[in-house]
């Protein structure tokens, strides 16, 4: 699994030209299924976004996670995270997980995610044509995989 992982002030999705949600201060996640994932690989990147130490303390330092500043969490799908650029222009989405093996994963990965947090959390809606908005504070922003886990 991979994902980017996005510092916000505010974020939205509209579906069809209808806002379907928006958080405030928090994270965007834009969170990629590949071919292969496991339950592991969810809960370790799961786990890891919670515990991001990115929001600022008092003296401005990135030391607090999303619990410290009662932050909201958006999660969306995004096929395109696996997509691989090596051969011609046109880019492949083999590595991407089909929709059959994505959707639960993502799906349980959204609740997942509001376990960690304790509170619901907000998502896009999978496989949909979605417009995502955001308000990048900082700007801080991360990718982080499950593969790699550096």
């Amino acid at each position: 699994m991979r994902a980017v992982v996005q510092r916000v002030s505010e974020a939205a999705v509209e579906i069809d030209g209808q806002r379907r949600t928006h958080i405030h201060t928090g994270l965007l996640v834009l969170l990629g299924v590949e071919v292969g994932d496991t339950e592991e690989d969810l809960e370790w990147l799961c786990g890891k976004i919670i515990r991001l130490r990115i929001f600022p303390d008092e003296a401005g330092v990135m030391n607090l996670d999303i619990h410290q500043v009662h932050g909201e969490l958006l999660v969306v799908s995004q096929f395109t995270l696996h997509a691989s650029t090596v051969k011609g222009n046109r880019p492949s989405y083999l590595r991407a997980a089909r929709p059959e093996e994505a959707t639960p994963l993502y799906l349980r990965a959204k609740q997942r995610l509001g376990e960690l947090l304790g509170r619901p959390v907000r998502s896009g809606e999978f496989g949909a044509n979605m417009q995502v908005s955001l308000i990048n504070d900082g700007p801080v922003t991360l990718i982080i995989d499950s593969k790699l886990r550096e």
